[in-house]
């Protein structure tokens, strides 16, 4: 049977991600990244040198995921507050359906981006989502529909940090609170208010 190498790698960085993301970067092991691809551990080490490198590697691919599917979100024919609410309704959906991003993304705030610092791709991937952000508060800004001292790379943090810290946290806020936010109904309703309090933060002063 023929080789394909493309293939290969692909299926031992998706099983990357999931170690990873269940593991994280200490407890990450090559033996079951290998097994999971139906690969060996020297090609896994063969593809991507090292752990860490593997470990960059799958950051990065879950961060150009994430930039694709924003990229192809159509809001550009939408009113800016309805690009806004459609933007921040997929964010919140987005981290909602990718646990293993939220993970990995926990790990690597947890080493302070030491390895999304040193990706030279980083750039390219993070760069297009806040532009898409960007043209829509510019937008609206030149309607008079959105605030005009509204920042575009707070407003994005603000989004992401309202979607983040319920996925990231829904087991602890469970236990803690006595509230089901794991369950889909919870977690609409919590994006449901998350919606109100962002469409009345970008909407003019009156």
């Amino acid at each position: 049977m023929k080789r394909d190498p493309q293939a290969t790698r692909k299926r031992i960085l998706e099983a990357a991600i999931s170690e990873f993301a269940q593991y994280g970067l200490a407890g990450a092991r090559g033996d079951r990244i290998a097994q999971a691809a139906q690969s060996s551990e020297r090609m896994v080490y063969y593809y991507f040198d090292s752990k860490e490198l593997l470990y960059r590697a799958a950051l990065e691919k879950v961060y150009g995921d994430l930039r694709d599917a924003e990229q192809a979100l159509a809001l550009d024919g939408l009113e800016p507050l309805a690009a806004v609410a459609a933007f921040s309704r997929f964010v919140w959906r987005y981290y909602a359906q990718h646990p293993e991003f939220v993970s990995l993304l926990n790990t690597e705030n947890l080493r302070q981006a030491q390895t999304l610092r040193t990706s030279e791709q980083l750039p390219e991937l993070v760069a297009p989502i806040v532009a898409l952000l960007k043209a829509v508060v510019a937008r609206g800004q030149h309607a008079g529909k959105l605030r005009a001292e509204l920042d575009a790379v707070r407003l994005y943090v603000l989004i992401a940090s309202l979607g983040y810290f319920v996925v990231s946290n829904q087991h602890t806020l469970s236990a803690v609170l006595g509230y089901p936010v794991a369950e889909q109904r919870s977690m609409q309703a919590l994006a449901d208010d998350a919606l109100g309090m962002v469409l009345a933060f970008v909407k003019p002063l009156d």
